[in-house]
This record gives C-alpha cells, sequence and structure tokens, in this order.
C-alpha cells in the first residue's frame, strides 16, 4: 500500500491507494475494467487509460461532471482545486457551483478520470486528448489553443515583434517572449486597458469569436481593424488566413468563465397536471385489462397459424395492416402488441419449412394464470426489452425497411431509458404526471453526449416512446406513476442517495449519482413484480358468468366474461362490436358452426338458459332449432364428393339450381348425388346456397369440426442485447479485487539483489527448472517467502508470493500470500523464481 502522505505520481499509484470500497465502486461504474479481471493495478490503470473505455465512461456522466471534465482539459496539468473552480464559477463566484462541484470531482475521481490531490488534479491523458480544443475537433466549451501552442510555430521575430506592439520589453527567446505574453493576457489589471485602446470593430471581432468557434478567416491584406489584433497577438494565424483567438484572451473576455451557462443541478420534473391517486390506478388497470385482452386476441387471431415470415425476416407490411384491422388499433400500436407478445415469449416462428408465426406453448401456460400475473409478465418483459417497437417504418444503415419482429430493431439504451423515465415519474407526488419536456430535459442532463442534441435523437425519441407504451400498458394512468407501476419498479421505498462531499478535500467515493437508480436484481425484481399483482388484482374486473340477451338476435356482455363462457360464445356468435361491453349477433352461420363444433340443439338452449340473466327471446329459440333441423339434413363424403339425403325432393331443388353447375353434380340414387369437387368445396358451395350441409365419415358419422391449434416448438423470450459488459455482483467484485490485490502484491514486492539480470516490473521472473528447484528447496529449510511466475493449465500467467512447505513429486506446496492459502503447484508450471528482499 502506497504512502497516502505522499502524493500518487501515476494513476497507478493512486489506484494502489485505494481501499477496496473504493476499487469495488470504480469496477461498478466501469465493469469493461474487469472484463477479464487484470492482474494487478498496473494493469487496471493501462485499461482504465483506453480510448474505448474512457469515452465509454464519459459518455456516462451527467451534464456538470462533464463540464467539471472539460474544465480540467483546458487548465493547467496539473491543475488546483481553485483554479478549476475558477474555471467553472468566473470571477463574479457561483455558490451552486461551489457547493455542487465536490460531487462531480468525487464522481470523476471514483471513475478514475481524474487521479491526484488537490493541489494536483490530473485528467488522465486520454479523456484531455478527447475534450481539450483542438482544430479536428472543437472543444465544447468553445475555447482554442493557448497562447504557447498557438504561437508554437511563429518565428522568433513575429514573437518580438507581438510582445514590443503589447508595451511589453523584449526578451532574449522565444519562451520567455511567449511567458511574458501569457503573463499580460492572464492579468485582470493590464488586460481592461490593452482591450480599451481597441477601435469598436475590433472588439466585435473579439465579442463574435469569445464563445466559440474560436476560429476566423481573413484575407491576405486585413483591415486595419483585424491588422491590430493580429499585431498585439489577440489574433494569432494558424494557417494561411485562418486566425484563432488564444484560451487566456477568451477567458479574460468571458470572465474567467470555460462554459457560458454551468448547470450544477439537475433540471427539475415539473408536473403538468394532478390526479387523485385512486383515478390514476383506476384508469391504469383498465387499461391494464385492455392490455391483456389485446394480446388474448392477437394469439387467437394467430392460434391455426398467423402471418408468413419474410425471407429476411419479420413481418410482411400487409399482415401488419391486416392485424392492426383486426385488433381495430393503428399500425404502431398494433407493431407494439406484437412485439410485447414476442419479448413475452408468448409468440415465435415456428421453423417449418413454410414457416409461420403462431403462439408458443408458454402461450397456453399463460393463459392460466390470474389476470394480475400475466399482466406483469408482460411488463417485466417491456422493462427489459431491447427490442423497439417506435423503429418499425423507418430505415436500418443499409437503407432497408425495418418491419415487425425482424431483425434490427435492438437498441441497448432502451431499458436504461425506460427505467429512468419511470424512476422520475415515482419521483413525483402521487398521481402527478410530468411534462414531456421536463423529461426529455433531465435525461439529456444526465446523459449529455448520448447522440445529438436534436429533438429527435434517439435517447429523446426512446422516452417518448416509454411515456406512450407505458400508457397503453396500464404501468401510467392520465399520465401518472399507478401504484402497481410503482411497485413494479421497487419504488415504494425510495433510496437515499449518498451525502455529497461537505469540502474540496474530501475523497469520499461517490458510489451512486443521485440522479439515476440502478434496476433491480432478478430477485428484487421477483418480488417487486409480486407486490405489482398484489396492487393490481382488486383493480380487475371480476369476470362475469352471464350476458344479456335481446330480441334482436344478440346479447350484450356488460363486461368481461368467464374464459369458459367466452370462448362458447365466440363460436356460437359474432362478434358486432366491443367496448365497455361487447355486443355479439347470432345468425345462422354462427348457429350452424356452433353445430359443427359437436353441439346439439338442446346443448345450445342449454347453454344460454344457463347464462342469460334475461329470458331466451323467441326468435333465437326459432333461429337455432330452425338451422339445427335443417343441420345435417344432406351429407356430403368422399366419393370425389357426394351429397346423400331422405328427401329427394330437396336434392331436386338442388340440381334445378343454376349456382350449383360449377359443383358438376349428377344423381347417383333417388337419395345420392355425386359431384366432381372435393368435399370441403362442395360443402362451402352448398352453404353459400344456403343450404346447412354436414360433413361424413366413411363409416357415416357426421365429422365434429373444432378449429385447429398451431402452436411452435417450445420457445424461450429473445435474449436483451446488452449495453456493455454487465454490472458485477458483489462476489465477482469481491473476487476480482482479491485477484487484482494479490497480483498487485507478487509485482510490486521488493526483490533481492543478485548478480542474475532482474526482470522488468510486470514480467515473470525466469530461472531454469535446476535453479527453481534448488531455491525452493532451499526456502522450505530457512522458511523464506519466493516470488514466482506461475502459468495455469488455461494459459494464464500470474506472478505469487509464496511460502514453501514441501517440495516433492514434482510438486511445491506453499503457503500463498497473495491467495492467503496453502496451495499446491506443479514446478513444470513455475517460469521462475526469485528471493525476496529481507525487508
Amino acid at each position: 500500500m502506497s504512502n497516502p502522505a505522499v502524493p500518487p505520481r501515476s494513476l497507478a499509484e493512486a489506484l494502489r491507494a485505494r481501499d477496496d470500497v473504493s476499487l469495488a465502486a470504480l469496477l461498478r461504474a466501469r465493469p469493461d475494467l474487469i472484463t477479464p479481471v487484470p492482474t494487478d493495478l498496473t494493469q487496471l490503470a493501462t485499461r482504465a487509460g483506453t480510448r474505448a473505455s474512457v469515452v465509454r465512461a464519459l459518455e456516462r456522466l451527467d451534464r456538470f461532471a462533464l463540464q467539471t471534465a472539460e474544465a480540467l482539459a483546458v487548465a493547467a496539468d496539473p491543475a488546483p482545486y481553485g483554479e478549476l473552480l475558477a474555471l467553472l464559477t468566473g470571477d463574479d463566484g457561483d455558490p451552486a457551483v461551489s457547493a455542487a462541484l465536490p460531487r462531480a470531482l468525487g464522481t470523476l475521481r471514483e471513475q478514475a478520470l481524474v487521479w491526484g490531490d488537490d493541489e494536483r488534479l490530473r485528467l488522465v491523458r486520454t479523456a484531455r486528448e478527447l475534450l481539450a480544443p483542438a482544430p479536428q475537433h472543437p472543444s465544447p466549451t468553445g475555447l482554442g489553443p493557448t497562447v504557447q501552442e498557438a504561437t508554437a510555430g511563429m518565428s522568433p521575430g513575429r514573437i518580438q515583434d507581438i510582445v514590443t506592439a503589447a508595451g511589453l520589453g523584449s526578451t532574449h527567446d522565444s519562451v520567455s517572449a511567449v511567458a511574458s505574453l501569457t503573463a499580460l493576457f492572464t492579468d485582470r489589471e493590464r488586460m481592461p486597458a490593452l482591450l480599451a485602446g481597441l477601435p469598436e470593430e475590433s472588439r466585435e471581432v473579439l465579442s463574435r469569436l469569445v464563445w466559440g468557434p474560436p476560429y476566423g478567416q481573413v484575407t491576405a491584406e486585413p483591415a486595419a481593424h483585424l491588422r491590430r489584433l493580429l499585431d498585439l497577438g489577440l489574433l494569432v494565424p494558424t494557417a494561411p488566413g485562418t486566425v484563432v483567438l488564444p484560451r487566456e484572451v477568451a477567458l479574460h473576455l468571458r470572465g474567467g468563465r470555460a462554459h457560458r451557462e454551468v448547470e450544477p443541478l439537475p433540471p427539475a420534473v415539473e408536473p403538468a397536471a394532478t390526479h387523485r391517486p385512486q383515478v390514476v390506478d383506476a384508469t391504469a388497470a383498465g387499461q391494464a385489462y385492455t392490455a391483456l385482452a389485446t394480446v388474448e386476441e392477437l394469439l387467437k387471431d394467430w392460434d391455426e397459424g398467423g402471418p408468413a415470415v419474410l425471407r429476411a425476416g419479420g413481418l410482411s407490411v400487409r399482415d401488419l395492416k391486416r392485424t392492426a384491422v383486426a385488433l381495430d388499433v393503428a399500425e404502431p400500436v398494433a407493431a407494439f402488441w406484437v412485439e410485447l407478445a414476442y419479448a413475452a415469449g408468448l409468440l415465435a416462428s415456428d421453423g417449418e419449412a413454410d414457416e409461420r408465426y403462431a403462439a408458443t406453448p408458454a402461450h397456453d401456460e399463460w393463459l392460466e394464470q390470474p389476470p394480475a400475473e400475466r399482466w406483469t409478465r408482460l411488463a417485466e418483459a417491456w422493462l427489459t426489452a431491447t427490442r423497439v417497437s417506435g423503429l418499425v417504418g423507418g430505415r436500418d444503415a443499409k437503407d432497408r425497411t425495418l418491419s415487425t419482429l425482424g431483425p434490427g430493431l435492438d437498441r441497448s439504451a432502451a431499458p436504461e431509458v425506460r427505467h429512468r423515465v419511470l424512476t422520475l415519474l415515482a419521483g413525483l407526488p402521487e398521481g402527478a404526471s410530468p411534462s414531456r419536456e421536463s423529461v426529455l430535459a433531465r435525461l439529456r442532463w444526465e446523459r449529455p453526449l448520448r447522440g445529438p442534441q436534436r429533438e429527435d435523437d434517439l435517447r429523446s425519441r426512446l422516452a417518448e416512446w416509454t411515456v406512450t407504451e407505458a400508457e397503453l400498458l396500464g404501468v401510467t394512468g392520465r399520465g401518472a406513476l399507478s401504484g402497481h407501476g410503482r411497485a413494479l419498479l421497487g419504488a415504494s421505498a425510495p433510496r437515499t442517495p449518498d451525502k455529497a462531499p461537505e469540502g474540496p478535500g474530501d475523497k469520499l467515493p461517490v458510489h451512486h449519482r443521485p440522479t439515476v437508480a440502478e434496476p433491480l436484481s432478478p430477485a428484487e425484481q421477483a418480488t417487486a413484480s409480486a407486490a405489482a399483482a398484489r396492487l393490481l388484482a382488486p383493480l380487475l374486473p371480476e369476470p362475469l358468468d352471464h350476458v344479456l340477451l335481446q330480441a334482436d338476435l344478440t346479447a350484450v356482455a356488460p363486461g368481461p366474461l368467464q374464459r369458459s363462457l367466452a370462448e362458447v360464445l365466440d363460436v356460437l356468435a359474432d362478434v358486432e362490436s366491443k367496448g365497455g361491453a361487447t355486443v355479439y349477433r347470432f345468425t345462422p352461420g354462427s348457429v350452424r358452426r356452433a353445430l359443427d363444433a359437436g353441439q346439439s340443439a338442446s346443448d345450445l338452449h342449454a347453454f344460454l338458459a344457463a347464462h342469460a340473466r334475461t329470458p331466451v327471446p323467441q326468435p333465437l329459440t326459432y333461429l337455432i332449432d330452425d338451422v339445427a333441423r335443417r343441420h345435417g339434413h344432406l351429407r356430403v363424403g368422399a366419393a370425389s364428393a357426394y351429397v346423400r339425403c331422405d328427401d329427394d325432393a330437396l336434392l331436386n331443388e338442388i340440381l334445378a339450381d343454376k349456382r350449383a353447375a360449377g359443383l358438376r353434380l349428377r344423381r347417383l340414387a333417388p337419395t345420392v348425388l355425386a359431384a366432381q369437387a372435393d368435399p370441403a368445396s362442395l360443402l362451402d358451395g352448398l352453404r353459400a346456397m344456403g343450404f346447412a350441409p354436414a360433413a361424413e365419415s366413411a363409416e357415416g358419422d357426421v365429422l365434429i369440426t373444432r378449429a385447429h391449434a398451431h402452436r411452435t416448438p417450445p420457445r424461450t423470450a429473445p435474449e436483451p442485447v446488452p449495453d456493455g459488459p454487465p454490472v458485477p455482483d458483489a462476489t465477482l467484485l469481491s473476487a476480482a479485487i482479491r485477484a487484482i490485490r494479490a497480483g498487485d502484491l507478487a509485482a510490486t514486492t521488493p526483490r533481492r539483489q543478485t548478480d542474475q539480470p532482474q526482470p522488468a516490473s510486470g514480467e515473470l521472473p525466469r530461472t531454469s527448472s535446476a535453479e527453481t528447484l534448488a531455491t525452493m528447496q532451499a526456502a522450505v529449510l530457512t522458511g523464506e517467502a519466493l516470488w514466482i511466475g506461475y502459468v495455469n493449465a488455461e494459459g494464464s500467467a500470474s506472478q505469487r508470493v509464496i511460502a514453501p512447505i514441501r517440495v516433492e513429486g514434482g510438486f511445491v506446496t506453499a503457503y500463498d500470500h497473495t491467495a492467503d492459502e496453502v496451495r499446491t503447484y506443479p514446478l513444470h508450471r513455475v517460469t521462475g523464481v526469485a528471493e525476496l528482499a529481507e525487508e
């Protein structure tokens, strides 16, 4: 462990001075650093400074933490805390910035983007390269290069001319001349006098460049007011026809501020309306029931085999339109329900040669669950899904149309945005619905680098889709988070944010940003879902066991029906209208459909009498009896096909009908007609003519027809596409930190000086097999500890500090100081051994 009184000289030393809690916070915030686990802290520091890792860390900073890093990138390296504070607050100061800076600096330190004490703050080199001003990528601060950087290619004579024109004494070299000019531009007392002597046109030019971009164009013969600026060094040429405003001059004109607007605090999420929580919960529960009914109807529509799968994957535009009509919703909403059912594992492709979409076996299990539990399954799938239905109809990178259930709809940021939007809603008082503008402003503050700052950037669109989809699903009601939605997030008891550091010297790690709540673990989510189901269950309508029959051959279901009643009624009648009450209409065709399914007229009369709250109307009784009397009077079988009937007059009527010409009928016997059409076509043709034939088997029995439910083989729900490495759990963090500490101990333990060449830092010791064996045997006798290099069976190399206990049979048994346990190592896997210094 490094001496805390000595300032660290590198990021590796700064990490070495951290305790395990602080290291765990770093690895939790930047999980890519332990994929795979580094061998020691030096390798961890190296990995933390790679471009890919730094870019990812910068993208996850909130706006003020990022502004702090940007200010450090234009400050001196290293910079004292006071200089950083001055760049953020300016000459006038800002109490809000002063109060928020310790937390932002703590976040940067925690994530190893900044290291060093308050007198020597250092931004990691890669972050400085990414954020510092450069012609190729201007700084977000709008600042340009320093005087020293801008004059790097300027001739010494020209630099001396600028110094003289500025009223400074000439120097003997360019370095001191540039230093003198820098001192002038940073002097708050001398600069006003220099600027006061400029003409108005010159000051106007400076005002246009002061907030960036700092570069401008000039002609070969600039105007007098521009020439004056060039002569004083207030503008410096960087290329033919291009000039730049030096950083020191811009900071003076800005009053010392690196940013035009500093945002130390997140924008508040403003309530747009407030409703009674009971109204919100009731509205959300009603929509939750509608969501269940819609998904059920979708899967029932695809029960016998849904639309075909496109060659490139997904659903065709025509099939999406047909599905939207069947569900009576707009096409984007239909795409949402289809994708939701797919994410929940309720539908998939069947994998047949003629591939089609169909319900999965999990759908049948889902139907048997209580309604509240079915809803939580849909809500959980929506929360974690990376597929985004809002992208349907757009174009991918290859200008191909994105289709429902097709490839290209995954966006790894979707679960995070959904969870964050709902968490913001959970932070409002119960019943309060936020304005969308305030939600989007808050999200942009929390992730300022996530896409361009436009209204249509992906993160903003995800947030807007989340608000709409949460209302469709019943997570929210009237724009406010419902009670069961709050429980689904585990937000019943909000977590208390960590206390902010009280002063600039406070180095306590910031383990959680107060603006971002973490998603629940699988165990926590299961508990939260159970709580949500308990809250939702009493709010859902109870299924009814009755309908209201009317004299116009309709039945009204005043609410949701029990599943057994609804299934029979769907066969016996046609749905005429939906809404708060469903209207069914009885027709000859619907009654015949029930008879074809094996019901008899007496069964239908008994069913209606048992489930009708009103007397069965006489017209409905007559309709059933009339269809039943004619049902099966004609029999159709296979010849190609035949028709038989005991009533030869009825067969004469069929033969005389011109519509029967296409069936090519002929009489075989007084009670039998033969046809050239197949039985199914013959059945359809006779029914189109107004008859009610029944199909019969080869034995002469009436065939009962039932809908054939088509199911896919067992399918698992699609796995969400992760947004980078997963956040490690406590067990993995503990093991990783222990391994890193062990490797670091082996790498930094002092070695005894010998005549043999010593390995460089980080390299394994190398000795011959004989030397390794002799040194091991000697250490057993003396009890000394040794430093060894070891390569395991997977080929991974590591360094260890061991105290040999026994050497025999090609193995060494030793106490491993790095693992804190006794282990046995094959000698042939030991690359070398070195004695440790006595200290």
